[in-house]
C-alpha cells in the first residue's frame, strides 16, 4: 500500500438539472397514481427530466463546469475525470472521455464507474486515493443520469420515482487533517435482480421482443429495495464513523441518497440525528441516482450550509446491490 502524503478532500461543486418538470399532478394523466400517494410513500412532489436530444454528457459538462469555477482549476490541469452514471451517452466511448474532450482537459484521464446510486461515493472514496498518495492533485467527480430515458413511463411503481441531473465536485490536495476521514463500499451482487435493466447488455442484447417488453427500461423490487435500503444507510455511516474513530453524535450533516423520504428518516434515527442536519431536496428532483448526492451536496454548500471543519457523511445505496459511505470533515471556507 502506498503511503498516505497528503489529505484529499472538496475544493469546488456544481450541479445542474433539466429545465422540464413532470409534476405528480402530470403523472396522474400518464398512469393509474395520484399527488398523495406519491408523496406520502417517497416524499416528490416534481422531478427533472432531459429533453429527448439531451445526452447525459450535457447534463455532467454544465455541473463540471460549475464547478471548475468554484474550485478556482482550469479544465486543462485536471489529472483525472470519473463520471459516475448508469445512463452513459454510449455503451463506448465513457461519458467521461466524452466530457474529457467537452471540457478541453487535454492532460486528464478518463473512465466512467458503474455502482448505480452509490456512484458518486464510491467515485469520491476512488478520487481521495490517486491524491492521498500524490498520484495526482486535481481530480473532477461527477454523478450524472438521465434515468427519464431508461424509465418505463407506463408502469406506476417506479416512473413516479426517477427523475435527471447531475453534481459534480473537484478534489484536491487540502489542509491536513482534513477531507476525507473514511470511507466504507459493499456490495451483494446475490440481489442484483432486485433493481436491474434486464436487456440490453451482452447477457440479453435488445431485440423487438425485448423492447415491446420494456426489459430496456428499470425494473424493481420496490418492497425489497426498501428494506434492504432502511437497513444499509445507517449502517454504512455507522461504519464509517468506526473507522474514522468518531462518534455519530459528533456529525454535523448527512447527506444522503434521496430515494426515500422514509428510507432518510429512518437513517437519521439510528444515527440520532435531528432533521435540521440532514440534507434533503427528493421533493423537487426525486430520485436522480448517482447524481442525487451530488446535486444535494452543492445545493448545500451554495446555501452556505457548511463551514470549514463540519463534519459530514454521505451516504448511498443502489442496484447491484452496492453501497457507500464517505466521512469528511469539510475544508473549503464558506
Amino acid at each position: 500500500m502506498m503511503e498516505k502524503r497528503n489529505s484529499a478532500g472538496i475544493i469546488g461543486t456544481g450541479w445542474y438539472v433539466p429545465e422540464k418538470v413532470i409534476t405528480n399532478e402530470d403523472l396522474e394523466q400518464m398512469v393509474d397514481t395520484n399527488d398523495a400517494w406519491i408523496v406520502e410513500r417517497t416524499g416528490i412532489h416534481e422531478r427533472h427530466v432531459a429533453r429527448e436530444d439531451q445526452p447525459v454528457s450535457d447534463l455532467a459538462e454544465r455541473a463540471a463546469r460549475m464547478a471548475l469555477e468554484d474550485a478556482g482549476v482550469r479544465a486543462e490541469d485536471l489529472d483525472l475525470i470519473i463520471v459516475a452514471t448508469m445512463t452513459p451517452d454510449r455503451t463506448i466511448p465513457s461519458t467521461a472521455c466524452i466530457l474529457q474532450d467537452r471540457l478541453g482537459a487535454s492532460k486528464a484521464g478518463a473512465f466512467d464507474l458503474s455502482a448505480a446510486c452509490s456512484g458518486f461515493a464510491y467515485a469520491a472514496a476512488t478520487a481521495c486515493q490517486f491524491i492521498e498518495t500524490g498520484v495526482y492533485r486535481h481530480i473532477l467527480v461527477v454523478g450524472a443520469e438521465t434515468l427519464s430515458k431508461v424509465v418505463d413511463w407506463t408502469d406506476r411503481n417506479t416512473c413516479i420515482l426517477f427523475g435527471d441531473g447531475a453534481g459534480a465536485a473537484v478534489f484536491g490536495p487540502v489542509d491536513k487533517g482534513f477531507g476525507l476521514l473514511s470511507f466504507d463500499l459493499g456490495s451483494d451482487g446475490a440481489g442484483g435482480d432486485l433493481l436491474d435493466i434486464p436487456a440490453g447488455g451482452s447477457q440479453k442484447p435488445l431485440t423487438a421482443e425485448s423492447l415491446l417488453m420494456h426489459e430496456n427500461c428499470i425494473h424493481m423490487d420496490g418492497r425489497a429495495v426498501f428494506r434492504f435500503a432502511v437497513k444499509i444507510l445507517g449502517e454504512t455511516v455507522e461504519k464509517s464513523l468506526e473507522r474514522a474513530g468518531i462518534e455519530k453524535t459528533e456529525i454535523d450533516w448527512l447527506v444522503p441518497h434521496q430515494a426515500n423520504t422514509r428510507i432518510i428518516d429512518a437513517a437519521a434515527k439510528r444515527l440520532e440525528l435531528s432533521a435540521e442536519k440532514v440534507i434533503v431536496d427528493i421533493g423537487k428532483y426525486g430520485n436522480m441516482s448517482a447524481a442525487s448526492i451530488p446535486v444535494a451536496l452543492a445545493e448545500a454548500v451554495q446555501a452556505h450550509r457548511f463551514k470549514k471543519g463540519d463534519l459530514i457523511a454521505l451516504a448511498g445505496f443502489g442496484a447491484g446491490l452496492t453501497w457507500a459511505s464517505c466521512i469528511m470533515k469539510w475544508a473549503k471556507e464558506d
